[in-house]
């Protein structure tokens, strides 16, 4: 089984001006991502806004990603939700625009079983012929894949190729190891989990805080397989701005951040809203200290 990507992946922010998508910001913040060495595009997802994006919206997202990305890197659109039919229309049109693989999210608000994520995921990956990518992030969805269900899942249904572990339980990551076999892609959704994920077998990080670093968390990524020192020093050095993301939920922080590099204005649609002047401030300038320091 051929891994979608290892490494560093971008969740990427999606830019706005007066409450419009900003296009040329996506794709110039993008096209830097590129250059700087990121592994995929994760378009469409958490980080994106994707639960106030219309469907053309995220359609012309998709587009410009792939265009972009032009085949050298994978473009990975979010297309899950808690409605299972709508997951599929648009896993299906990811899919015709020529994605390479999609990101599925646990049902969330109505939720379901296990045995009804089973059948969730399966409906959507009979749907498709790209590889799907499972997204297990309880503190938004109020549930976990069970170890158990995901065996069955992979079993059952060769496209599901990998999990993004937003859990943040490592002993979790270990349990989920144990009935997939060694292809299987296990992704970190924890930016300050990267490294001990990677110590325990991971195989890349879907990431927010790359899109403002990505050369700096692929880096550390590839002294991890083979220099852990190396990688434990670029982890000291990033984690203090790791952690002054958590001062609100994602992603408004680091859309402050990616204004803050020029691409695009420092805006979110409701519920979301921007951080205070001095919060900013303070993000920005500890920003600006850890890129100085690189």
């Amino acid at each position: 089984m051929t891994r979608l990507f290892t490494g560093a992946a971008a969740a990427v922010t999606t830019p706005f001006s007066k409450d419009s998508v900003d296009y040329d910001s996506f794709k110039n913040h993008i096209t830097y991502l590129k250059k700087n060495n990121i592994q995929a595009f994760i378009v469409n997802g958490t980080t994106g806004e994707s639960a106030t994006l219309t469907r053309k919206e995220k359609t012309t997202l998709l587009s410009i990603a792939i265009d972009v990305a032009d085949g050298d890197i994978p473009v990975i659109a979010g297309t899950g939700s808690n409605n299972t039919q709508e997951s599929i229309l648009h896993s299906k049109e990811a899919e015709k625009l020529g994605v390479d693989g999609l990101l599925v999210i646990t049902p969330y608000y109505n939720k379901t079983s296990q045995k009804g994520l089973i059948a969730h995921f399966s409906a959507i990956a009979e749907a498709v012929s790209i590889p799907v990518i499972l997204y297990d992030v309880p503190a938004r969805t109020g549930m976990t894949i069970a170890p158990e269900t995901l065996e069955v899942l992979v079993k059952q249904h060769d496209n599901i190729v990998g999990l993004k572990d937003a859990t943040g339980d490592l002993a979790h990551l270990n349990r989920l190891q144990y009935v997939v076999d060694e292809g299987f892609s296990f992704y970190s959704g924890n930016d300050d989990l990267a490294l001990p994920f990677y110590s325990l077998g991971g195989h890349g990080l879907i990431s927010v805080i790359a899109n403002a670093l990505p050369k700096e968390y692929q880096e550390m990524y590839e002294a991890a397989q083979k220099r852990p020192k190396q990688a434990a020093q670029i982890n000291h050095k990033l984690f203090p701005l790791v952690d002054a993301l958590n001062v609100d939920v994602n992603p408004i922080p680091i859309k402050a951040l990616i204004s803050h590099l020029g691409f695009g204005e420092y805006s979110l649609r409701l519920p979301l809203v921007p951080l205070e002047k001095d919060a900013q401030t303070v993000l920005t300038e500890l920003f600006d200290h850890t890129r100085k320091d690189g």
